[in-house]
């Protein structure tokens, strides 16, 4: 049985990593809160006392605004902690398996769908962090995978980890009977996290190399959060904006290696099945 060692085990992805794989794959992780301070010299000792077939890098600093407020943690978290992890991978023989981000597209101009091919210039620094770690990764692992994540979601359930998603926080501001606020010029994917999970197993055998991995929209993001609304059975004032974005990341290599996400608006349908909620 393929043994794979999970950083961030207790987070959003690494929890539900956690659930979902139970009985396929040996799964190991680090001690709670031990790559927060952790040196290179413990993270390789730690890696190596796990002999790990698969490193799963799923741990991050991921919110833009505490990244822009903390550089320093933030390119330890983001930048570093990859690096060592790739030095380790060499030394274990492991295959490195890392969540980079759909915020590497930050301040692109380009319209429509995104390819893993363009020049990118990341317009904030998480963004500029992980497109840092992808290149410098694969300088030293050249065989490392390198996933883009779109914004996920989840509902709550399970005893997981929750964190601040589009449903929820459309469920949010339904119940408080709040504006939320979305622009008719932003565009992103936006997917279900247990399809993500579902496509990792799938993604650790993939050829090195940096892969657009989550669900594709054709939509702007004042149409996803009103369909979002309806899938869930809610009324929420939705405020218009007119900033411009583009995140929707082309999923053409991915999909040429046999790996597919629904849509969007699919996916919402899949997760509401999954919590028994189909009928709403």
């Amino acid at each position: 049985m393929k043994r794979v060692l999970i950083t961030g085990a207790g987070g959003f992805v690494g929890s539900r990593v956690l659930q979902q794989w139970q009985g396929k794959y040996e799964l190991c992780a680090f001690p709670k809160g031990f790559l927060c301070t952790a040196t290179e010299t413990e993270v390789l000792t730690q890696t190596r006392a796990r002999d790990p077939d698969v490193i799963l890098h799923t741990a991050a600093l991921s919110d833009t605004g505490y990244c822009a407020q903390h550089p320093a943690e933030a390119y330890r978290a983001n930048v570093e902690l990859p690096v060592w992890l790739a030095r380790a991978a060499q030394q274990t023989k492991a295959k490195l398996v890392a969540f980079s981000s759909d915020q590497v597209y930050a301040g692109t101009k380009q319209q429509g769908p995104l390819s893993e091919a363009l020049d990118l210039h990341p317009a904030n620094i998480y963004g500029r962090y992980k497109l840092e770690a992808e290149q410098r990764v694969l300088e030293l692992c050249p065989d490392s995978v390198h996933l883009r994540a779109s914004w996920m979601y989840d509902l709550p359930g399970y005893g997981l980890p929750i964190r601040g998603n589009l449903p929820l926080n459309l469920l949010r501001a339904a119940l408080k009977g709040e504006a939320v606020r979305f622009s008719r010029n932003d565009f992103r994917g936006v997917t279900y996290v247990r399809q993500v999970i579902e496509n990792l197993e799938l993604a650790m055998d993939l050829p090195g190399g940096v892969y657009n991995f989550g669900s594709g929209n054709a939509e702007d993001m004042v149409c996803t959060a009103r369909r979002f609304a309806k899938a869930l059975g809610i009324t929420v004032k939705i405020t218009e904006e007119s900033w411009e974005r583009n995140l929707v990341m082309d999923a053409a290599k991915l999909e040429r290696s046999g790996i597919r996400f629904a849509a969007t608006q699919q996916g919402i349908r899949c997760c509401l099945q999954d919590y028994g909620l189909s009928d709403l």
